[in-house]
This record gives structure tokens, C-alpha cells and sequence, in this order.
């Protein structure tokens, strides 16, 4: 029995709506596992309800960067709710597990991107399905052509698109971008810009891009090319994955642990059941 049907008894088919879930400093966070997840993926991969599903990772970077208390402390405008797009909240990291089961008694899984991308992957491979990616270095798309032959020959990849931040940022360049991908027919699309980049482009483009699941999984991009290798699983085990990241990363992780860190996680902490 999935996690899903011991903590609601029934599970609505529009997908999101209905799903069970904790306020965690306004973002609602969805109590599944990783079976619940890949279905929800699985389903909207096949363009089963009228909105493409967004599949965000909540962590302590997604509190500092989107977070209710947050924004106020920064003095910074509060996010604008998107409806062109569902979005499925997945608890990633220690303290959101932790806090999630402080306040529910529930033992919830982690979901991190790099959890998932396999799982889902051969799903997709399974249905023969396309995916494509937006994100990462130009230098990695080979190495992306190359894994997804070996591993999942059954998935038509359908590209990789890897626009710089100017291009981003221009809404004539983003809606180039958005079109691309709806003419190659994407049905799952790794979006891997980093928060909070590509939490806004799904909420801009998502829908635009025609693709059935828009998954916002970072650093997936690397992994999947072999560029950076995850964390052994007793690191990540032990709710320790953010050391090693930022031992192989410190330079672009330390603000992101050491300075932003530490106040989303008192946001967390003090967060209603």
C-alpha cells in the first residue's frame, strides 16, 4: 500500500488536488512516496488532465528562496500563484523529512531529484516515451545522448536545450525556447536551471512547452552526464548529502548552506502542524 492510501484512504485522479499534505512556511508539502511519485509523473507524462504537472524538490534552498517568512525578512515580494501548471511539492533534505514526522507521526520518505530520476526514467523508457532537458553546459549534451541510448533505449530523447541567463530572462528568447521543445513532442521535461530559476520558468513556460511533467531537478542534469557524483548512501542516509555537495562545490554552495541555510531552517522549524 502506497504512503498515499495509508494517510488519506483515497486518492483523487486530477492528480495533486486531494493529496494530503503539511504547510511548511506556505508551501504545501505533499505526503507521498517515492511510488506515489513516480505514478503522479507516470500519469501526467501521458497528458492525462488539461494542466502539465510541476515536480519541485522542497528543501531548505526552496524555503530561503520562496518561503512566507522568508520573503519578509528580505523585504521581497511575495511569489505569485501560478495556476497554468499543477505543482507536487516533494519533501528533499533532513529537516523537511524531520519536521514533516514531528508533526504527523508519519515516517515520510525523502524524494530528492537524484532519488527519482531513475525510477521515473524507466518508467518513461517502459511507455516509450520522449524526454527532454533544459539546463546544464552544451559540453554535457553528448554524454546525455550517450546515457540515455545505454540505459533507457526505450525513451526518444528529444533534446537538450541549454540557454544562458540572458536568454532566460528574455521573454522573446524564452518563448523561442518554450516552442522548440512543444514542436519535439516532449512528454517529461528535466528542467535543471537551479532554484529559484527554474521554479519560475515552469511557472512562465511550463505550460507553453507542451510537456505532460516538467520535473525542476536541479544539479539531475550532471548526474545523468556523469559530471558530478552523488553522495554514497550513508552519507545521504545519515541527512548529511549537503556536506559532501559542498565539499565538491565549495565555492557556489557555501553561501547556499552556511548563510541562507541556517535561518530557512528555523522558518521550518517554527512552521504550524
Amino acid at each position: 500500500m502506497s504512503l498515499i492510501d495509508r494517510v488519506s484512504g483515497s486518492v483523487s485522479r486530477s492528480l495533486v488536488t486531494g493529496l494530503p499534505s503539511v504547510d511548511i512556511d506556505g508551501t504545501p508539502v505533499h505526503l507521498v512516496d517515492g511510488e506515489d511519485a513516480c505514478g503522479l509523473i507516470a500519469d501526467a507524462a501521458e497528458h492525462s488532465t488539461s494542466r502539465p504537472l510541476a515536480v519541485v524538490s522542497i528543501n531548505l534552498d526552496h524555503v530561503h528562496h520562496f518561503g512566507q517568512s522568508q520573503l519578509r525578512a528580505r523585504h521581497a515580494p511575495p511569489q505569485a500563484v501560478d495556476d497554468s501548471v499543477e505543482w507536487l511539492n516533494l519533501i528533499d533534505g533532513a529537516p523537511i523529512a524531520q519536521h514533516v514526522r514531528r508533526v504527523t507521526g508519519i515516517p515520510c520518505p525523502k524524494l530528492s531529484g537524484s532519488d527519482l530520476i531513475g525510477p521515473v526514467l524507466d518508467d518513461a523508457a517502459n511507455q516509450t516515451m520522449s524526454v527532454g532537458v533544459i539546463g546544464g553546459m552544451p559540453e554535457v549534451t553528448a554524454e546525455l545522448t550517450a546515457r540515455f541510448a545505454a540505459d533507457w533505449p526505450g525513451i526518444r530523447f528529444a533534446g537538450h536545450w541549454t540557454p544562458g541567463r540572458d536568454e532566460l530572462g528574455d521573454p522573446d528568447a524564452a518563448a523561442r525556447i518554450a516552442a522548440e521543445i512543444r514542436t519535439a513532442r516532449v512528454d517529461i521535461l528535466l528542467v535543471c536551471l537551479g532554484k529559484p530559476r527554474q521554479e519560475r520558468w515552469i511557472a512562465q513556460w511550463g505550460a507553453a512547452t507542451g510537456a505532460g511533467a516538467l520535473l525542476a531537478f536541479g544539479a539531475v542534469v550532471d548526474f545523468l552526464a556523469g559530471r558530478v557524483s552523488r553522495a554514497p548512501s550513508w552519507v545521504s542516509d545519515a541527512g548529511m548529502e549537503w556536506a559532501w555537495r559542498l565539499m565538491l562545490e565549495p565555492r557556489r554552495l557555501a553561501r547556499r548552506y552556511l548563510i541562507e541555510g541556517p535561518p530557512a531552517y528555523l522558518a521550518v522549524r517554527r512552521s504550524a502542524a
